[in-house]
């Protein structure tokens, strides 16, 4: 078991060795002139600032649990929550500030360098791939060779949970404030360019894109993966009853992190400088496609050595890749729905024509649609790896949906970073050109931030089914009897969960946007020139609301996650506890992949517009567009993401919560 262990840290620090050498190759990339190095230098001081705020808020919640846990549970386990906590917040950290410093390097490199500029975007998107999975296998393994007790392991997944809870749902409302705010206002209102520099709230926008889609979306995958791997090894020690279905995990993770870097390196595009728009797209998706299917096929391959070598049970082997498949069938579906090659996202832009009504209904139509097939493909995956490997076999599939996060991951993140870059080429005043290349680049990054969010919610509901196992078996309950009415209560209590979530997060940016419109509308009525460009906003009075409002409402959705498996536990009982798991697994799965795809499918069908189509910027269909974007960006960055972090949050409460609920019976 050691061995492993030590086997998998050595493949957390190669992961986070070339995540070192990555860094360095971005750093010594000119930012460009001193324009674009100061518009940088802002949205790093901001984002700096909003995590170093946030951290205090996460300081406090991770002081008070951790006494709750050693006092009422077990000292050992407030250890590795602790560490759990704040490797996560490390590697977020970390990856966000890479992001960063890249942005402006990037669009110096498009000057010149279609190719440069996206080497260097997808370079340091891939520092917090690189980052999440080496940080979080390594803390997993150092955990399990020191004590050798998997129940450890559970508290340090519970720590990495809610620290993603509180960067993605805090990160999520600042983004969509700012990004919200600004849109209404800036295009929708003014009829000014994205990201021109009038509009107050276009530095609070970019420090969004990094609080939220890097370092949010880095805790986020963190946390899926950590729960994944932890889920898989727990199942592995109890429902198998052989330590070395545990360790087998961690040789699987560290083979993941190999084949991972390895996609990586393959992810290269050509010279592409007088290309059209449409080529330059094409050939970064190919790009990215081809270090995402050579990862997984090399991981099948190192799958079935390693699960031959250290078990020889080949059905294990199975389950793993019907994960795997899953995985890569919901990311094509995820595709499909949210670019604007397809006729989806083609249809939304098509019925902009005749209004905004129009334009929503049928953005809310597609994402409705988008569950069919990747909610069938979890179902097949639960069904084959569960007729494979039980509850085990359920729980290696959803690690095998991750196994190879590293450029997944790197994939998520690029997109922040070339949205930065197109915005520092607007803010900065560059030939047209240069933006146009930023565009082409940042267009591929809504898909892979689609796509990437779909692996997150599918893995999501194969490690929650997973968290209910280990809970049933943690609470003694070998059937949850569906016709008691306190059971009946709980399957209606978990749904709800889901809805009141999505209800705080979805009104907490509507009530950040507002504050944002209001104060934009105050710059440019009081400050003079400013609508004529003769005069600076105010940028860090759009970054101090948009800061403050995520804080303060990101408190309500935190407690609320906590709270409910604690209070259904001991006043409704283990098995409508049981009942709240299901239901809020059922529910969440189904609303986070609707609104992930429908924002997204708004988002791009915006842009498919903006690159000409029926009739460009500026018309009604392009004003249209830009209301479904904004309806769609709590939708796709704070409501949807933040779904499966909460179902997980509710298993580990659950699974925690156990042992005392036995006392009450």
């Amino acid at each position: 078991m050691v061995m492993e262990a030590v086997i998998a840290g050595i493949g957390g620090l190669l992961a986070l060795v070339y995540a070192g050498l990555l860094t360095n190759s971005v750093l010594k990339q000119s930012p460009g002139t001193q324009l674009m190095a100061d518009i940088s230098k802002s949205i790093q001081e901001g984002a700096a600032a909003f995590l170093k705020r946030e951290s205090r808020y996460l300081l406090i919640t991770t002081v008070v649990i951790a006494t709750l846990i050693a006092v009422f549970l077990i000292p050992a386990g407030a250890i590795t929550y602790i560490i759990g906590s704040i490797t996560s917040f490390v590697a977020a950290w970390v990856g966000m500030t890479v992001s960063t410093r890249a942005n402006a390097r990037c669009t110096n490199l498009a000057l010149k360098s279609f190719k440069d500029a996206f080497k260097t975007g997808f370079s340091s998107g891939a520092v917090m791939g690189m980052c999440v999975v080496g940080t979080g296998i390594l803390g997993v393994s150092i955990i399990y060779a020191l004590t050798r007790d998997v129940h450890l392991l559970v508290y340090y997944a519970f720590g990495s949970s809610l620290t993603a809870l509180f960067l993605r749902v805090g990160g999520g409302i600042f983004t969509k404030s700012a990004d919200v705010g600004g849109d209404m206002v800036g295009k929708v209102e003014a009829g000014i360019p994205e990201d021109d520099p009038r509009n107050p709230a276009v530095i609070a926008d970019a420090v969004g894109d990094n609080v939220g889609d890097v370092a949010g979306m880095g805790s986020d995958l963190f946390e899926s993966y950590v729960s994944a791997l932890v889920a898989a090894m727990f199942l592995g020690y109890y429902y198998k009853n052989n330590p070395e279905y545990a360790s087998l995990m961690l040789l699987l993770g560290a083979a993941g992190i190999v084949c991972a870097i390895i996609g990586a390196l393959l992810v290269r595009v050509g010279k592409g400088e007088q290309e059209s728009f449409e080529a330059q797209t094409k050939k970064v998706r190919s790009a990215m496609s081809r270090g995402i299917n050579i990862a997984n096929i090399a991981m099948v391959v190192a799958t079935f050595f390693i699960v031959r070598y250290v078990l020889g049970d080949m059905d294990v082997f199975y389950a793993m890749v019907a994960g795997m498949a899953a995985g890569l069938i919901i990311g094509w579906v995820t595709q499909y729905y949210t670019s604007d090659t397809y006729s989806p996202v083609r249809s939304i832009a098509k019925s902009s024509e005749t209004g905004t009504s129009t334009l929503i209904i049928e953005g809310f139509a597609q994402g409705m649609l988008s569950t069919v097939i990747p909610v069938a493909m979890v179902a097949l995956a639960i069904v084959l790896s569960y007729n494979w490997g039980g509850l085990f076999g359920i729980a290696v599939a959803g690690f095998g949906m991750l196994s190879v996060l590293g450029v997944n991951l790197a994939c998520d993140c690029y997109g922040p970073i070339v949205d930065n870059a197109a915005g520092i080429a607007e803010m900065a005043g560059l030939p047209h050109e240069v933006r146009g290349r930023c565009d082409a680049l940042d267009s591929v990054g809504n898909s892979t931030a689609a796509i990437g969010k779909g692996f997150a919610v599918g893995s999501a509901a194969l490690s929650s089914l997973a968290w209910l196992a280990t809970y049933t078996q943690a609470a003694q309950l070998e059937i949850i009897d569906m016709t008691k009415p306190d059971v009946i209560a709980g399957l209606f209590i978990g749904g709800l969960v889901v809805f009141l979530f999505v209800a705080l997060t979805t009104k907490a940016v509507g009530r950040g946007a507002y504050k944002v419109v209001l104060e934009v509308r105050r710059q440019w009525k009081e400050i003079p020139g400013l609508r004529e460009g003769k005069a600076k906003p105010d940028y860090a009075k759009c970054v101090d609301i948009t800061t403050q409002a995520a804080l303060k409402e990101m408190i309500i959705p935190g407690v609320l996650s906590v709270a409910t498996p604690i209070l259904v536990g001991v006043f409704l009982g283990r098995e409508a506890l049981g009942a709240v798991l299901i239901s809020s697994l059922v529910v969440g799965l189904l609303m986070a992949l609707f609104l992930s795809n429908a924002g997204g499918a708004w988002d791009n069908a915006k842009k498919y517009i903006e690159s000409g189509a029926h009739g460009g910027k500026g018309s009604n269909a392009h004003k249209a567009a830009v209301v479904g974007d904004t309806v769609g960006d709590p939708f796709k960055d704070t409501s949807g993401p933040s779904l499966n972090i909460l179902i997980k949050i509710l298993g580990k409460v659950a699974m925690i919560l156990a042992p005392l609920l036995l006392t009450l019976v």
